[in-house]
């Protein structure tokens, strides 16, 4: 696997952005008719494309104005999968970073999904979405637009082991993840063709892998017959055949961070450093956007691992709070980190920078109602992303 560049870029985000108010009002209002609140939609993407140009982004989002949550519509589009409401609690880990915080304020899980019957790709729930993206910028730009998806992992890692899928549906989690690995395959086959060319997975629940804290309810889970370290395992190899069949020109990437909740709430803590060797040397993607906003994320020395063919974008700003970072001081974290990389590979600094770029470290709205800034905030924010950027690579995307 080569280097892919331009994408990413020197200056990204994360994908989701704050919604204006005309479109939360809109999306609450059952009386709304559907056509009525895809114009809001609509006009709202417009918007925000066109501040995304004018920012000097060039990995353009929807801002994610279509969905309440930052996963998306992947999941509920597939055959086999059902909204489940007010679920037995006894069915997830409760120690999952964000489940433990969602149990400790209501003792439950209002909702969730779940697979209830053989997985079957049935349809892009992404196509129509993509399609009005690629309408807003110039023609030259569409294969640098960025859409994010979500983890394949996403509705295994949850339930405690065993109760992820019917064991009449699925023998094993190699069954399991066999079908959704298919389904994946399907989806960027399709958006491919629609001219897709730049990927981003979020994955809160690969750096949940980080917390010791996880890490000790795992093992005192008794239903678990897996370490934790062998499912780690298990979702890299989910990941490669996920996408074991993408285009060499297809772009993908993968964020990590430890949650991104309504009002700026985080899930959990702990360094890469338990996980660095295989994120970076077993999983099969171009680039990793990393959290390094707080002490949480832990230091650079993990980067150490990183390979000369792949890139990370290092989430230096947070998108949690007004406070503006110093960019001198966010300047000298970008050398820190490209010294480390250098003295992993036996490179120059020089030769490590070429693999980076900057962001902040989260998206400013996996939730839809977002954290907590303000839109002026996160202008402020997206402007030092790429002001920080042109002082490190002056004259580069």
């Amino acid at each position: 696997m080569s280097l892919h560049r331009n994408p990413p870029f020197r200056a990204e985000h994360l994908g989701s952005l704050l919604r204006p108010e005309n479109l939360l009002k809109a999306r609450d209002e059952e009386k709304v008719p559907p056509q009525e609140l895809t114009k809001v939609e609509d006009s709202s993407i417009k918007d925000i494309v066109d501040l995304q140009l004018k920012l000097g982004y060039r990995a353009i989002t929807d801002g994610e104005y279509r969905r309440h949550m930052f996963w998306g519509s992947f999941f509920p589009g597939l055959e086999g999968f059902e909204d489940i409401y007010d679920p037995e609690p006894g069915i997830f880990r409760d120690y999952a970073p964000d489940i433990a915080a969602f149990m400790e304020k209501s003792q439950k899980i209002a909702e969730s999904l779940i697979c209830t019957g053989k997985i079957k790709h049935k349809g892009s729930t992404y196509v129509e979405q993509w399609e009005y993206l690629k309408s807003l910028v110039p023609k030259e730009q569409v294969k640098e637009c960025k859409l994010t998806l979500a983890a394949p992992n996403w509705y295994h890692y949850r339930y405690k082991e065993g109760l992820a899928y019917p064991k009449e549906v699925y023998a094993n989690d190699e069954e399991y993840f066999a079908d959704i690995a298919k389904a994946y395959q399907e989806e960027l086959k399709i958006l491919y063709d629609r001219g897709l060319r730049n990927v981003q997975f979020d994955d809160p629940n690969l750096a949940y892998f980080c917390s010791e804290k996880m890490l000790d309810g795992w093992k005192k889970d008794s239903k678990n017959t897996k370490s934790a370290d062998q499912v780690f395992d298990e979702y890299i190899q989910l990941y490669n055949d996920c996408l074991s069949q993408r285009p060499a020109d297809m772009h993908i990437g993968v964020h990590l961070c430890r949650g991104n909740f309504h009002n700026s709430r985080h899930f959990s803590e702990g360094g890469y450093d338990r996980i660095a060797t295989k994120l970076f040397t077993k999983l099969n993607v171009d680039t990793y956007y990393l959290e390094y906003d707080t002490p949480r994320a832990g230091g650079f020395e993990p980067l150490k691992d990183l390979p000369k063919n792949k890139n990370v974008i290092l989430g230096v700003v947070t998108s949690k709070f007004p406070k503006m970072e110093d960019l001198e001081e966010m300047k000298k974290k970008v050398y820190q980190a490209a010294d480390i990389i250098a003295e992993g590979n036996g490179e120059t600094q020089k030769e490590a920078l070429v693999r980076l770029g900057v962001s902040p470290q989260c998206g400013f709205a996996s939730h839809s109602y977002g954290n907590a800034v303000t839109r002026e905030d996160m202008i402020n924010k997206m402007k030092l992303v790429r002001e920080l950027a042109d002082s490190i690579w002056p004259g580069e995307p």
